[in-house]
C-alpha cells in the first residue's frame, strides 16, 4: 500500500478539518486549497493527508476512515469537517456513521469500484448529517439527479469537469471556485455555529 502522512496545522482544538485528495489532485489543488485556507485563517486546524505515492481504491479506503476515526478521537469534543475530493469521498460512509458534516467535491456517485459513496450520498437526507455535494455537468462520474434529491446542499458547476475546470473558460473557472471556496466556508459556518 501508498505510504501517507497526515499533516497538522494546529489552530483552534474546538474546529478540525480533515482534507482527503484525490489520486491525482492533491490538497494543493486550488478546489482543496483554497476552502482550506479560508478555514485556517478563521482558526480552524486543519489535518491534511499528503500520499507517498498514488494511492488505490482499497487502500485509500481503509486510510481515509482511519484518518477521519483518529481526527475524531484525538478531539473528541470538537466541531469536525472533512473536505474531500474524488477518490478523497470515498470516507464518506465513515462520516455519516460518525455524524461528521462534509464538503465532498467531485464524489465518486456513478462508478461501481465505489457503490458505498453513491449509497451514503443519496442518503444524506434522511441520516441528517450537514453536507456538501459539488459536481460539475462535465464530470462522468457526478450524478446531478442524485445530488439534488440527496438532502444535501447542492453546488452544481455547469461544464465543470472533474477538476471542477470550464474546458476554455478560465474567467468561468475561477468564479466557480470563488463559488466552491464560499460553499465549504458557508457550510463550516454553520456547523460550527449549531454547535454554539
Amino acid at each position: 500500500m501508498t505510504s501517507h502522512r497526515v499533516v497538522v496545522d494546529d489552530g483552534e482544538a474546538g474546529r478540525v478539518l480533515t482534507v482527503l485528495p484525490g489520486v491525482g489532485y492533491t490538497a494543493e489543488g486550488p478546489v482543496l486549497a483554497r476552502p482550506a485556507a479560508a478555514l485556517r485563517a478563521a482558526g480552524w486546524t486543519v489535518r491534511t493527508v499528503v500520499w507517498g505515492g498514488r494511492p488505490d481504491f482499497d487502500g485509500a479506503r481503509r486510510v481515509y476512515a482511519d484518518v477521519v476515526r483518529d481526527g475524531v478521537a484525538a478531539a473528541p469534543g470538537a466541531v469536525h469537517l472533512v473536505l474531500a475530493k474524488s477518490l478523497g469521498t470515498l470516507a464518506l460512509p465513515v462520516a455519516v456513521e460518525l455524524g461528521l458534516a462534509g464538503a465532498w467535491l467531485t464524489p465518486l456517485l456513478t462508478t461501481d469500484r465505489a457503490p458505498e459513496v453513491r449509497d451514503a450520498a443519496a442518503g444524506l437526507g434522511a441520516a441528517r448529517v450537514p453536507a456538501l455535494l459539488v459536481g460539475g455537468t462535465a464530470d462522468g462520474l457526478w450524478d446531478g439527479a442524485l445530488a439534488a434529491a440527496s438532502g444535501a446542499r447542492v453546488l452544481e458547476v455547469d461544464g465543470g469537469d472533474h477538476s471542477l475546470e470550464i474546458d476554455g473558460d478560465p474567467a468561468r473557472t475561477a468564479r466557480a471556485l470563488d463559488d466552491v471556496t464560499a460553499a465549504v466556508v458557508d457550510l463550516a459556518a454553520a456547523v460550527a455555529a449549531a454547535r454554539n
